[in-house]
């Protein structure tokens, strides 16, 4: 057989075989079908922020001087910002890093599957475990804290952006954390407390208007606390604003930060990320 004769049966073989992008939705489909598989983890992931708004909205639940608004509701978007964070930033670090020891990561660097696809996949999980996350606590807002749905598209436009942004933001420095724990036992200890600890200097546990501002303005460098105000700004009322350090929403800083995280944390991810731990070199 010529060499002109097998090349067209090559091209046509190549064209049926998925691109990266195919790969990459059905790596996508077989997270998700494993996530669910583990109920525990579930409901641990999706439960979680709906407890604390809960235990915070109890304890806090007065109205906020001057703000037009109780301090329910104030919790309610500062939550699901810090679940869109723990779907994303949390569940990926340590995810990864559980994968890398036990020698997942590896063996899939040694199939054809394109390494984009591996990406990809923990991308459509994090996508869809946020969106029910989100939705989750958005019907308990809406239904016991009184919290509104925004009755304009400028809104929801903020919303869709501000959460997209923020989603891709935080997954990407999850995928770069992920390289930090020098073993899969010692990922939830590494990426939990940085978590833990930008929560708390953020406004998802404290209050905005109570926190000091040295500690608003190293909050300030990361997603988290940008996520939170664009959150408010797009479910509570303008007479909020004045909770702000700067007095209003600041939806195009916002834009930018967030925007900035983006492409900060893709490039962390590329210097970083690694398919062996470090004992294997």
């Amino acid at each position: 057989m010529t060499t002109t004769a097998v090349r067209p049966r090559a091209d046509a073989l190549a064209e049926k075989l998925p691109g990266a992008w195919g790969i990459g939705l059905q790596r996508g489909a077989l997270e998700i079908k494993q996530f669910f598989r583990l109920r525990d983890q579930v409901v641990f992931t999706f439960a979680f922020p709906v407890v604390f708004l809960f235990l915070f909205a109890s304890i806090f639940g007065d109205d906020v001087d001057g703000a037009g608004i109780t301090a329910s509701q104030l919790y309610v978007p500062a939550m699901m910002a810090a679940g869109i964070m723990s779907t994303s930033f949390q569940s990926l670090g340590i995810s990864i890093a559980i994968e890398r020891e036990e020698k997942v990561l590896r063996r899939l660097r040694g199939t054809p599957m394109p390494p984009a696809s591996y990406f990809l996949g923990k991308i459509w999980l994090v996508l869809v475990t946020g969106l029910m996350e989100t939705a989750i606590l958005l019907l308990v807002g809406t239904t016991l804290y009184d919290v509104d749905l925004p009755s304009d598209a400028t809104r929801w436009f903020h919303f869709a952006w501000i959460f997209v942004l923020g989603l891709t933001a935080c997954a990407l420095l999850g995928i770069a954390i992920s390289s930090v724990p020098k073993s899969g036992k010692s990922a939830t200890s590494v990426v939990v407390l940085p978590f833990l600890v930008l929560q708390f200097i953020s406004g998802v546990y404290i209050a905005i208007d109570t926190i000091p501002d040295w500690m608003l303005n190293i909050g300030a460098l990361f997603p988290l606390k940008w996520m939170c105000q664009g959150l408010r700004g797009v479910f509570l009322p303008d007479s909020a604003q004045i909770l702000e350090q700067t007095g209003s929403w600041e939806f195009g800083r916002i834009a930018l930060v967030l925007a900035a995280w983006c492409v900060g944390g893709l490039v962390l991810c590329l210097l970083t990320f690694r398919w062996k731990n470090r004992r294997e070199g």
